[in-house]
């Protein structure tokens, strides 16, 4: 059974628990809001040590930027391990927050541990005023097709701090609330 809760910030270096390996066989490009679908390999491997993109230690100092930044953190637990976690900024810009990190341990995809996650997230959001929720999607066809389903779709105007950081992402949002 799978367990949600706040993360205190000196949590968030637990993120290397999370396995993040996944096969990745299709990934959207965005051209405005529309999608093209691009076949190949570009499966995601676990975080590494050391340094890098896709390192633990960059994913730690990450996540404790947009906690600095006003974020909340959620984990998902089982047992004692944490198999996912999500951040939302819920102040990006006036009514804007961002879902800045999600990431869901392989094996615990598939189970709602990411739709709960998502839901936490928007709750804060909502909570906070804000009444858009945007995210730069990592572009594969698993991820977006994930937020598509909580209710995101790409935007043609993605907001420019968050496009260069990822300009490979697939830049969304979706309306908070009724």
């Amino acid at each position: 059974m799978v367990s949600y809760r706040v993360l205190e910030p000196d949590e968030v270096a637990r993120v290397g628990e999370i396995d993040r390996t996944e096969r990745i066989d299709a990934l959207y490009v965005q051209r405005g809001t529309e999608l093209e679908r691009v076949s190949g390999e570009f499966s995601a491997p676990p975080w590494r040590d050391g340094d890098g993109g896709h390192s633990i230690r960059h994913q730690v100092e990450e996540c404790e930027r947009w906690l600095a930044a006003g974020g909340t953190a959620i984990g998902a637990f089982d047992g004692k391990r944490l198999v996912g976690i999500g951040i939302v900024v819920p102040e990006l810009r006036d009514g804007i927050a961002q879902l800045a990190f999600l990431h869901v341990s392989d094996g615990f995809r598939g189970q709602g541990v990411g739709r709960r996650l998502s839901d936490e997230l928007d709750g804060i959001a909502a909570a906070a005023g804000a009444t858009t929720m945007v995210v730069s999607a990592t572009p594969s066809v698993n991820t977006v097709d994930f937020y598509r389903r909580r209710g995101y779709a790409p935007t043609a105007t993605p907001l420019p701090e968050l496009l260069e950081l990822e300009p490979d992402d697939v830049h969304m949002e979706k309306r908070l609330g009724p």
